[in-house]
């Protein structure tokens, strides 16, 4: 049994953190990630005036970026902070359902132990490489 389809949910959480969709990027939810950066996107043009962002129009300094962040309204930063929990939580949920769903596949299908190839129940031979299987004892429990 491998890990390699394994991913991290506090990771994915942390990066939808860091921005809303990042943590889906990381799962290879493309779509969901697509919505989540279009949510924030639009959300953000929807709530925050053109006239906020006059400070950021010379150029892009640590002094703008706070005089900006300063003047956001508080019911954009609400909705901004509900938006990143919810992705948040969403990122986290779906790393672990993935995990889960991948636990069960290694689970339920046996794999060869010549060729490590996913083996059909109701065979006594891998039909991949033509191995004979000793299922008598299996079969009979």
């Amino acid at each position: 049994m491998t890990d390699t389809g394994r991913k991290r949910p506090w990771l994915a959480a942390l990066l939808a953190f860091i921005y809303p969709g990042l943590g889906h990027v990381y799962l290879r939810e493309w779509l969901r990630a697509l919505l989540w950066f279009g949510l924030v996107f639009s959300s953000t043009t929807l709530l925050i005036n053109d006239s906020l962002m006059a400070p950021l129009s010379d150029g892009v300094s640590l002094e703008a970026l706070l005089t900006v962040s300063q003047n956001i309204p508080m019911e954009a930063s609400v909705v901004l902070f509900v938006i990143t929990a919810f992705s948040m939580a969403d990122a986290f949920y779906m790393a672990t359902r993935g995990n889960a769903e991948a636990e069960t596949e290694v689970v339920a299908g046996a794999d060869c132990p010549h060729c490590g190839k996913e083996l059909e129940d109701d065979l006594d031979f891998c039909h991949w490489c033509t191995t004979k299987l000793d299922r008598g004892a299996e079969s009979e429990t």
